[in-house]
């Protein structure tokens, strides 16, 4: 068995329940075989089983009052993975899935996402199982507020910066960025996703989505192509697909799908600006189902499938896909689906939203494909470009965020594209991301010593 099977055994052994966690190590240190030829030095210093255990895992419960004066309880955490770079840096989910194997295995992806932004970010993760979905703003409020009587204890903006995630929007950010400001006293930049008029950032909700667009477009342009006049699948129908559906408009593609919980509505006419429009007050504000996207519009609505299930079942022709919904929401039969019915780009949106299996059809096809830790870095990125504007406490404009945002993800595309070839793997931007992100870190460790 090879030195990092070993090393994989070991994790499965000791936490064996936490399956994405696992899932999420086999990605990254399978594509490291390379560096442990290379830097014998990282073996000798344990470098490999020290990256894949947190520094520091915080649970606790949550209790709160929901508007019937019910006392609820829910689970919170935060896993503080890694800050050989800087602060502790990742977002927080609030979503009924949450479990510590999915805050370990975000967290464990947050490391090498951060590292390849090349700003001073370590990786961390947090959340809860609490559903905001169906709550009043006076539950959601008394909730973010439980939550962070204790969060506040582990956070700080030289510690850990915490930022939204699924079911963590400005709404919540709000909530417990104005909770930590009363406890402790003092307005710091602890929390990124604020709001523009209390320290947030232009382009901060426009990022992830954004940037995985950007991300895309350096693919395709290793190619000759851009995307005039593609056909584009989006999952998702949350701040991070809305704002890739509003580049890919921009940029002259044409966006047919958008998907939530309960179901996927396909628009082959295309989601244009005004529909686009239409999906971010339907979301953002009204909190509605995307079936009322397709009775406005007049378009199919498929009750209880994702978006791939229904391009697998319809066979519908794309040339670009963009899953920014949630982890593993593309399984093997979906790529080969994606692959067959044309699509030879894919940039996620999403953290890890395509199983190991589908992952390796994307490989064997010759697919450009952009792993989430590359390709939805954008949002980190601009987190980070919050953080340094409230220690200058001086804002950007949106052109100067757009602008740093863009060559953050032009770097990105090259730092892996240099790795790959570097290590033998050219072209395969899984292998480049994960060496470009993991030798930077293993570096760092290595200067601290044995701490």
């Amino acid at each position: 068995m090879s030195f990092i099977n070993n090393v994989i055994e070991k994790v499965k052994h000791i936490d064996p329940e936490q399956k994405e966690f696992h899932q999420a190590v086999i990605e990254v240190l399978e594509t490291l075989e390379p560096t442990v030829e290379r830097h014998p030095e990282f073996v000798k210093a344990g470098i490999y089983e020290r990256i894949v255990e947190p520094e520091r895992v915080v649970m606790f419960r949550v209790p709160w009052v929901d508007d019937n004066d019910e006392i609820l309880v829910n689970r919170g955490f935060r896993v503080q993975f890694n800050n050989a770079l800087g602060p502790f840096k990742g977002g927080i989910r609030f979503h009924p899935s949450v479990n510590l194997g999915i805050i370990k295995f975000l967290g464990f992806e947050q490391i090498f996402k951060n590292s390849l932004t090349t700003l001073p970010m370590g990786g961390g993760k947090g959340g809860s199982d609490f559903d905001p979905k169906g709550k009043s703003d006076g539950e959601v409020m008394r909730f973010c507020q439980s939550f962070m009587r204790e969060l506040y204890r582990h956070i700080g903006p030289e510690t850990d910066v915490p930022a939204g995630d699924i079911g963590v929007g400005e709404r919540e950010i709000g909530y417990m960025y104005g909770y930590y400001k009363k406890i402790r006293n003092e307005h710091t930049g602890v929390l990124t996703g604020k709001g523009l008029d209390y320290g947030g950032s232009l382009i901060r909700p426009e990022a992830t989505g954004y940037g995985t667009v950007y991300f895309a477009q350096e693919m395709l342009a290793t190619r000759g192509q851009d995307f005039k006049g593609k056909i584009v699948a989006v999952s998702g129908s949350g701040n991070v697909a809305q704002y890739a559906i509003e580049k890919v408009n921009e940029l002259g593609g044409k966006v047919i799908s958008v998907c939530d919980s309960m179901a996927t509505v396909i628009d082959e006419a295309g989601i244009d600006p005004d529909k686009c429009c239409y999906i971010m007050e339907l979301k953002n504000i009204h909190r509605g189902p995307v079936q009322e996207y397709s009775e406005r519009y007049s378009s199919e609505c498929f009750l209880k499938k994702n978006v791939w299930d229904v391009i697998r079942e319809k066979s519908i022709k794309i040339d670009i896909a963009l899953p920014c919904a949630t982890q593993n929401e593309i399984d093997e039969q979906n790529a080969r689906a994606l692959v067959e019915n044309g699509c030879y780009c894919l940039a996620e949106g999403a953290n890890m939203p395509s199983t190991p299996e589908a992952v390796r059809v994307y490989q064997e096809s010759g697919m450009l494909y952009g792993p989430g830790k590359a390709a939805n870095a954008g949002g980190v990125a601009t987190s980070g470009l919050e953080m340094s504007q409230n220690s200058l406490k001086i804002p950007w404009t949106r052109e100067e965020v757009d602008r740093r945002l863009m060559q953050i993800m032009k770097s990105i595309h090259k730092s892996c594209l240099d790795a790959s070839e570097a290590y033998g793997r050219k072209g395969d931007y899984v292998t480049g991301a994960n060496i470009a992100g993991f030798v930077k870190v293993a570096r760092a460790m290595m200067a601290y010593g044995v701490v």
